[in-house]
């Protein structure tokens, strides 16, 4: 396409929306609104890059997911799989293909039409390893890349190398590419560094309700309506009814609060437990609702380096190693721990203890046979004892050769709450005769001790919030898997337990039946609490507010909290909101 054309395209876009075929509209069920306003909402930082391919930060997902969509979307308020750019789907008996038909007359945010050599486009690229992208994991099921089958124009075949339990979930979060922007930079071997904050808003493009209009570095992304979406309301107007979107980079949470009340920004997606109170004295004078939805799918867990490479390369490690290898020193820790202290004095009462990574906020899976411990430093004592360890005059612990026992918990500094979680579980150790030293540091550094270089003692990290779904759960608890914290980089199971693990969540990622499937993670849970390779502490309540007078606000327990139904949010008094 000449230059010419595009930007005639672009500018005839800007002002007349392009009406598809009535049967290809997806219908919102939400209160109908009214058009116009804008709205503003902070970030913790800016976002590292517009491109779905190379995203991994929150803060980049957060905007990319406002201006791209996928083929079939888990619904962030029911948690079932709902029609998106395919408006309906077939399975196969077996579980192995899934047939997408696509709706017919979408247009990408700058009028070019989407068809299916966008799906075989996007998939193509997700699953070059060339590439890189994290979505590859995604198109990998039992070690296998799932084949992509273009039958038409509006219809696509997907097939499973093996009978996938949840196939339909499966399309969530893969977000579709526009071939005629990105096949250059993809042929070029460049396509990692396309899409940044310095490229053109007319040069990106997605299918989602809105297109990026705006890119102050350092400050603010304003995004504004795409003129070609494909939902719309009960009246039959097209959405989304706001104008703009503003994300604003605050890099902490009571710099959001200070904006949010000042009307800067008019949403706040998280809030500390502290933070919710302040404003709760304030809220109907000052025209802004609180919303406590409960538990979400955050678990924050303190685990224990168990790699076996430090026996060469960290031989002071090593040495702990020999506590920590012990599930006698892990169970007495866990006992130790006061987990309703930690939902106490760091969530102000708005959290959850855990017994294991599934939270109460998945009612679905979680295995309420599997009961969370109790702060028992008598029990946590004897377990101790069992293993040998014994005590000095002065209190302290001491293991079988006369060693104190003396180990630092790293923790990300960016993270104030999770800094007074591990604060106080140095306490609670205290009780024991441990000597804990608490090490905050920046989460790049953490991540990469903790998944690379191995040089850490014990960690307290936050996983989780992407899906009520097991599956998600495989990159922690498999021992192949990216985000395997406690023993990463195996080439193979380290104990008969993890190997059990690895079993079953593969069984139950084939599995078709859910009770089959429950029964599986069910077993999964109870290894995790009788092994401990990670302590589950608390989930934070998912901590949210908005000003009054914005319609169909309805925050839920996966991210994004706020903004999920972003298309559906409008200002009952927009003249006040431009």
């Amino acid at each position: 396409m000449n230059s010419f054309r595009r930007t005639c395209l672009i500018l005839i876009a800007a002002t007349v929306p392009v009406l598809l075929p009535a049967q290809d509209y997806m219908h919102s069920t939400a209160e109908p609104g009214q058009r116009g306003g804008h709205l503003a909402i902070a970030l913790a930082a800016e976002p590292k890059t517009l491109n779905p391919i190379t995203a991994i930060d929150q803060n980049s997902r957060a905007v990319i997911w406002r201006t791209a969509a996928d083929l079939i979307h888990i619904n962030r308020s029911t948690l079932k799989p709902e029609p998106a750019l395919a408006k309906s789907w077939t399975a196969s008996r077996d579980g192995k293909q899934f047939t997408l038909k696509l709706r017919q007359g979408l247009r990408f945010s700058d009028g070019i039409p989407f068809d299916a050599n966008d799906v075989m486009f996007t998939c193509k690229v997700y699953l070059d390893e060339k590439v890189g992208a994290p979505q590859r994991d995604l198109l990998t099921i039992s070690g296998k890349p799932v084949s992509v089958e273009k039958l038409d124009n509006f219809t696509v075949r997907f097939t499973f190398p093996a009978p996938y339990a949840v196939g339909d979930r499966f399309f969530d979060s893969i977000a579709i590419l526009p071939r005629h922007l990105l096949e250059t930079d993809y042929a070029a071997g460049t396509l990692q560094q396309a899409w940044t904050l310095n490229t053109p808003p007319e040069k990106v493009a997605g299918l989602g309700p809105f297109r990026v209009k705006k890119i102050v570095p350092g400050s603010s992304i304003i995004l504004e309506r795409n003129p070609y979406y494909w939902k719309i309301d009960s009246r039959r107007q097209q959405l989304p009814y706001l104008d703009e979107l503003t994300f604003l980079a605050v890099p902490t949470q009571d710099a959001q609060v200070i904006r949010f009340q000042a009307g800067d920004t008019q949403v706040l997606n998280t809030l500390s437990g502290e933070n919710f109170a302040a404003l709760s004295k304030d809220q109907q004078s000052h025209g802004y609702k609180l919303i406590d939805v409960g538990p979400g799918l955050e678990y924050n867990i303190l685990f224990f380096n168990l790699n076996s490479d430090a026996q060469g390369q960290l031989p002071a490690i090593n040495r702990k190693q020999q506590w920590f290898n012990d599930v006698r020193f892990r169970r007495a820790v866990s006992f130790a721990v006061d987990r309703g202290g930690i939902v106490r004095l760091v969530y102000r009462g708005r959290g959850a203890p855990l017994a294991t990574h599934v939270t109460p906020a998945n009612n679905e899976w979680i295995n309420y046979s599997v009961p969370v411990p109790p702060h028992d430093v008598a029990q946590a004592r004897r377990y101790l004892k069992d293993a040998g360890f014994t005590w000095k005059p002065d209190g302290s612990l001491q293991d079988t050769g006369g060693q104190s026992v003396e180990f630092s918990i790293v923790v990300s500094s960016s993270n104030p709450q999770r800094v007074e979680m591990a604060t106080l579980v140095q306490d609670d150790l205290k009780q024991l005769g441990m000597k804990v030293n608490v090490v905050p540091m920046n989460s790049g550094s953490l991540i990469a001790r903790v998944l690379n270089s191995h040089d850490f003692e014990a960690a307290l990290m936050g996983f989780g919030g992407s899906d009520a779904d097991p599956n998600p759960d495989i990159g922690l608890l498999a021992s192949d898997g990216p985000t395997h914290v406690w023993h990463s980089g195996e080439n193979k199971p380290s104990t008969p337990w993890q190997a059990e693990i690895d079993q079953l969540m593969q069984k139950q990622l084939v599995t078709l039946s859910y009770p089959a499937r429950k029964k599986l993670y069910d077993r999964v849970q109870e290894i995790i609490a009788q092994q401990l390779p990670f302590i589950s502490l608390a989930s934070p309540h998912i901590l949210v507010a908005a000003k009054d007078d914005l319609g169909n606000f309805q925050p839920a327990i996966l991210e994004h909290y706020t903004l999920w139904n972003v298309e559906e949010l409008f200002w009952r008094t927009p003249a006040k909101n431009k």
